[in-house]
């Protein structure tokens, strides 16, 4: 069975548990497995059509993956939601007073 990996705050609602192995022979039906498993994760990871929503990355053995993605036993499924909001730097003339 694959092994499918969640990270950060999917890992909380998937059992407080990182690690997962899970019956499949591509992406999606792992991470439909998944939502079986954790209901709670339902919706978080794939959308009402059953499709990878856009701010989740999904990779296989280290290289970017789809929902087609077809596994192997002994595959690695990596998903991360992305990381983003915060504030840039401002630039050091700023932080200055700008003179």
């Amino acid at each position: 069975m694959p092994q499918v990996r969640v990270h950060g705050p999917l890992k909380r609602l998937a059992g407080d548990r990182s690690e997962h192995r899970l019956d499949g022979r591509s992406v999606g039906e792992v991470l439909r497995a998944l939502e079986v498993e954790h209901p709670a994760v339902a919706g978080w990871i794939l959308d009402e059509r059953g499709l990878i929503r856009p701010h989740i990355n999904v990779f296989v053995n280290g290289e970017r993956s789809g929902k087609a993605t077809a596994l192997r036993s002994e595959d690695r499924v990596e998903v991360l939601p992305a990381i983003s909001g915060g504030c840039p730097q401002p630039d050091r003339r700023e932080r200055q007073g700008a003179r």
